[in-house]
């Protein structure tokens, strides 16, 4: 019986995907439609305005976005619902300026 219990302990652990928790709790925007977020490193932004980026945070968040971004890999955004647009739209405007030329921003279904 024990045997069983470690496989299936095994089996579990080998097939879990682990991610590291968000640096922060984001609540999408809705959308009549939406996909299912691709996996991987996201820009985050909160609704005040706070970034973060894999490790990075604030200003930092714009040289590693430079540094891990290329210009044919689409960044996934997850920000806030009460973000203002204006603060997205200067989001959008600076990773343009720092070589990211398609952005996809996370919603969810409504």
């Amino acid at each position: 019986m024990i045997n069983i219990v470690f496989l299936l302990l095994i089996f579990f652990l080998m097939t879990a995907r682990i991610a590291p928790p968000d640096p922060f709790e984001v609540t999408p925007p809705e959308a009549s439609e939406s996909a299912a977020p691709e996996a991987g490193a996201a820009l985050h932004v909160a609704a005040d305005g706070r970034l973060a980026y894999g490790e990075a945070r604030d200003a930092a968040v714009w040289e590693a976005l430079a540094a891990h971004v290329s210009a044919e890999e689409t960044l996934v955004i997850r920000a806030d619902t009460d973000l203002a647009g204006a603060e997205l739209a200067r989001i959008l405007a600076r990773l343009s300026e720092a070589g990211v030329a398609r952005a996809r921003l996370v919603t969810v279904g409504g």
